[in-house]
């Protein structure tokens, strides 16, 4: 790569890097702002759900608009925005005397702006390199995505030292300055002209009208997923405070730990998927969500911090197996035309996961530890089912090779139906010429 390519592909990286941190950053925080604001579980819960629910909203939204303006007009803005709403909710924590409704509205701006984040990082990545390079670009993509998820933890921890308040606007120095060097220095390669809405509706149509079950029971995968890890680390979080007196940078380590688990065997599955032709796609996903009930189900067993810890690695790892085979059936379901939609979709559904564990989980101040696990534990169990019964992969993937070869025998018959009326233009043309 070339000097400035190279510096495009690092302002890139750190878009996934900046949208990880959205929450994960705060999770091990909320116990401190618990407590300042002087809140239960299920509303500091919320703070969570704030964000991620607009940011699941605005995600297939700003992949429409992406495709009618361009990436960088979507995304550069975006990112602005997700900054500003960290400032205004770390000002309303400083200012009000009940900052928790100024907080929700801050937390709400920025999930707006994260849904043109790193969805679109992807696409641009995809526009921009080609071949070899573009394998690279979206690998380094994913590996800052996967950093920002281990080093998050520990980064709200540390600000955390300074203020309970100061992570929020953490957001605004980091996102911001990001937002204004990729306006500036990020050079699009391609020229984007409007279309028409219809189309997209038009698309999502035909690709679901053959698909619908293994695509919604890989998109439950991915939610459910998500939904679990969240849940129980908000969860955790709040135990190493209250039970094991476990905060600050230590604290950050540990919540780091499933995390890290996560993010490496997402990155070593990969490769081995890559080398393995996608084969073991549906076995992977299984396996994963086996891990993430056994883990939820251990959770609830074993006592001591430690053996809670291990409990969590595990259902980590259960996520980390689910996640790469799910990116892999969502994105080679549909052609590149129809990808950026389908993909966002299924953004949309990953954060609404994110969004609603923490709370849901945070019932458990109400009702108890057990209970509530009990209940969330259904959630991956209905994924298992649905995973087995409906997600086949000759269907889901085998059908894109169908629908290239449908496009290709579409062009081939314009081509051919084109071609007798050129012959018969030049032989009128010559006709005229011997007339002349």
């Amino acid at each position: 790569m070339k000097k400035k390519t190279k510096i495009q592909v690092f302002l890139l990286c750190l878009v996934p890097f900046i949208m990880v941190l959205g929450n994960s950053m705060l999770i091990p925080v909320l116990p401190k702002i618990k407590k300042a604001v002087d809140i239960n579980q299920f509303r500091v819960g919320l703070m969570v759900t704030a964000f991620s629910i607009p940011a699941g909203i605005v995600i297939p939204l700003a992949g429409i608009l992406s495709d009618q303006i361009g990436r960088k007009k979507v995304m550069a803005p975006a990112l602005i925005v997700y900054g500003t709403g960290g400032i205004l909710a770390g000002i309303a924590s400083m200012v009000l005397e009940k900052p928790f409704w100024g907080i929700m509205a801050g937390r709400i701006i920025q999930g707006i702006g994260a849904g043109g984040t790193y969805q679109l990082a992807m696409a641009m990545a995809g526009d921009i390199f080609k071949t070899q390079e573009r394998v690279l670009a979206l690998g380094l993509l994913e590996a800052s995505n996967g950093l920002g998820k281990v080093i998050s933890p520990i980064l709200g921890a540390g600000f955390a030292l300074i203020s309970w308040y100061f992570p929020f606007f953490a957001y605004g120095f980091l996102a911001i300055p990001i937002g204004l060097a990729i306006w500036f220095l990020v050079k699009e390669e391609t020229e984007f002209k409007k279309q028409s809405f219809k189309n997209y509706v038009d698309a999502v149509k035909e690709i679901f009208k053959n698909k619908v079950s293994g695509l919604l029971a890989s998109f439950f995968a991915g939610m459910v997923a998500l939904f679990s890890l969240f849940g129980i680390s908000s969860l955790y979080s709040d135990i190493l405070e209250k039970d094991f007196g476990i905060l600050g940078i230590k604290k950050g380590l540990v919540m780091a730990g499933p995390v890290f688990v996560m993010a490496t065997l997402s990155f070593v599955l990969g490769i081995i998927l890559e080398k393995a032709k996608n084969k073991g796609l549906k076995l992977f996903v299984i396996t994963g969500l086996v891990f993430i009930i056994s883990g939820q189900g251990l959770f609830l067993l074993l006592k001591g911090m430690w053996p809670k810890f291990a409990s969590l690695v595990l259902l980590g790892a259960g996520v980390g197996l689910v996640m790469t085979p799910v990116n892999t059936l969502v994105t080679g379901s549909c052609s590149t035309k129809r990808r950026g939609i389908i993909t966002c979709l299924y953004g949309s559904l990953r954060f609404f996961g994110v969004a609603i564990g923490p709370p849901l989980y945070g019932l458990s101040e109400k009702y108890g530890i057990v209970p509530t696990v009990a209940v969330m534990s259904i959630a991956p169990i209905l994924s298992l089912i649905a995973s087995i019964v409906f997600i086949n992969i000759d269907k889901i993937l085998k059908q894109e090779t169908s629908q290239k070869a449908s496009f290709a025998s579409t062009a081939e018959s314009a081509s051919e139906s084109r071609n007798p009326v050129v012959s018969s233009s030049k032989k009128l043309l010559s006709f005229k010429r011997k007339l002349r």
